[in-house]
């Protein structure tokens, strides 16, 4: 029975555990979210007036439109902007974080009948924890490590996850952004696409 009771207060602290540090992510993504959002507002307003301008499908054309599956199996619409130019189209999917749809850190929202969410032995993470704008898996995509598949590394985050992480994950990924706008300002390419250059099935979300 001692044995018994130690497992249960184990599982209860590592669940108390769990919805702390959820409690805390949430926290962040609502208060930091809000910022960069407000910060944001201005450049999103001219992206969305210049793109309106160009649009040559009327109205409806500015957005781009996915179904995605959210926290707990909840499907939702993701909405961006059809620009790339400074990652718009990141900062634009900022309401979804502050809503709760999104957070800013986590694995890649899916489409519903992404594979990964029909499996007969899916991760329990991926109903747990809200998609993410950002994550471990686009930030260490090209780092060389011979265990850098995105399937792993979300894996590992959703085990590791904390503000710490989260942050470091933020800033990263805010240096990459940097670096490759720099390189394309320096190469003469970058400018507000009024068309989406994606390629079929990319998420958009690293």
């Amino acid at each position: 029975m001692r044995a018994v009771r130690e497992a249960l207060g184990r599982a209860g602290g590592s669940l108390a555990d769990r919805a702390a540090a959820l409690t805390r992510k949430r926290a962040l993504d609502l208060a930091l979210g809000s910022a960069l959002l407000l910060l944001a507002a201005p450049a999103l307003a001219l992206a969305t007036l210049v793109l309106a301008v160009r649009a040559p499908h009327g109205r409806g054309s500015v957005l781009l439109r996915e179904a995605r599956v959210g926290m707990g199996g909840r499907p939702f619409e993701l909405r961006s902007l059809r620009t790339r130019r400074f990652r718009l189209d990141l900062l634009s999917r900022l309401p979804h974080v502050v809503r709760g749809d999104l957070s800013l850190v986590g694995p890649p929202p899916l489409r519903p009948d992404d594979p990964a969410l029909s499996a007969p032995r899916t991760d329990p993470w991926r109903r747990e924890l809200r998609p993410g704008l950002t994550g471990l898996a686009q930030v260490r995509a090209r780092s060389g490590m011979p265990w850098d598949e995105p399937a792993l590394l979300d894996a590992h985050y959703a085990e590791h996850h904390g503000t710490g992480l989260d942050l470091a994950i933020l800033a990263r990924s805010a240096r990459i952004h940097l670096r490759t706008e720099l390189r394309e300002a320096r190469r003469g390419k970058a400018r507000l696409s009024d068309t989406d250059h994606r390629p079929p099935g990319y998420s958009g979300v690293d």
